[in-house]
């Protein structure tokens, strides 16, 4: 009996466990860590992978992680490019595909103007808080220095 709840559980966990290791036994894209040939091209792909965000580390450029997800990500950037598309449309492709947060340099939008504009409201409200504060303060001593 436990023989067989042993081996049950250890054919469900492997189903699971396939995949895993499936995914982390495949070859890395051609370009994934393989610098283009042209070195002008090389330069604009490497110029455009330091702005984009790995979006499995985060706090690291595709350019600078090691991470499968980041190293299609290069492989992508290096084959567009290598396509005749501009880093701009590249930019827009990765934006459409994995959302205005893979990039480090987000473009105003109607999902990304709150970044832009709270910033600015907290400025605001910190300057009229100082100048009610200062205001204050010179009408209770009457003004004088």
């Amino acid at each position: 009996m436990i023989r067989s709840v042993v081996a049950a559980l250890t054919l469900f966990g492997g189903l699971f466990a396939a995949p895993i290791l499936a995914q982390q036994s495949m070859p890395p894209a051609p370009y994934a860590y393989v610098q283009l040939e042209d070195p002008v091209l090389e330069a604009e792909a490497t110029e455009l992978m330091e702005t984009l965000r790995c979006l499995k580390c985060q706090s690291q450029s595709i350019n600078d992680s090691d991470a499968p997800m980041a190293g299609d990500m290069r492989h992508q950037v290096r084959s567009r490019i290598l396509a005749g598309e501009s880093p701009t449309q590249i930019r827009s492709w990765l934006v459409e595909r994995y959302g205005d947060y893979v990039s480090y340099e987000p473009e105003v939008s109607s999902t990304t103007w709150p970044l832009f504009a709270i910033p600015l409201l907290l400025l605001g409200v910190v300057a009229l808080i100082l100048l009610r504060r200062l205001g204050k303060r010179r009408s209770e001593t009457g003004g004088h220095s």
